[in-house]
């Protein structure tokens, strides 16, 4: 199916290395601009862009390279590494920096683009009992990204900006159709909705 993501500019953040390969591939697939903010090198292909920093000055050099933003995918940087007693305060803070202040980071930062382009924006989150990530930053940071998607997609409406979120229970390969989907004008009237990516 022709998605018409032809030379449509897609920011990354990066994630887990399967899953951020996959989306990659199937944008870059559709002819997708696909720019990875992130540091695995084996990630970036075809034409990306190699930072780790969200700031506003990375989203200004992505803007002078290649001129637009047409949407943006956030994938969680980390995961806990302990169940809820065994939880610092320290790892609980990192976990949700990492993950769900940096979705609104980059999201806040790309925003002007956005609204110029009318683009998407796609929050993808994890099933914790799937992946073993029993812990209070977990469900902490997957509550936050499902509460954003839908706060978003209200407050952003009226720039034409479309909101979802993807919760990806099993890492599943065809997130990455399911991401390429959502950005694509075949999904013009999608916003606000929590899909689950299942077997």
């Amino acid at each position: 199916m022709d998605l018409y993501l032809n030379n449509q500019v897609i920011i990354l953040t990066e994630g887990e290395k399967n899953l951020t390969d996959n989306i990659i591939q199937i944008l870059s697939g559709e002819g997708a601009i696909a720019v990875l903010l992130g540091k695995d090198e084996s990630l970036h292909r075809h034409r990306q862009y190699e930072n780790t920093d969200l700031s506003k000055k990375t989203i200004n050099e992505v803007i002078l390279k290649y001129g637009r933003i047409d949407g943006l995918v956030n994938l969680p940087a980390v995961h806990s590494k302990y169940k809820q007693e065994e939880e610092s305060e320290e790892d609980f803070l990192k976990v949700l920096q990492e993950n769900l202040s940096n979705y609104f980071t980059i999201t806040h930062n790309s925003l002007p683009y956005l609204k110029t382009s009318g683009g998407a924006v796609i929050n993808i989150s994890f099933e914790p009992e799937e992946f073993g990530q029993n812990s209070s930053s977990t469900y902490a940071t997957n509550g936050g990204i499902i509460a954003l998607t839908r706060e978003w997609a209200v407050e952003l409406l009226k720039y034409n900006i479309r909101v979802n979120s993807i919760i990806n229970k099993v890492n599943t390969p065809e997130i990455g159709n399911i991401v390429a989907f959502l950005l694509s004008e075949k999904s013009s009237h999608t916003t606000g909705q929590v899909i689950r990516a299942d077997k």
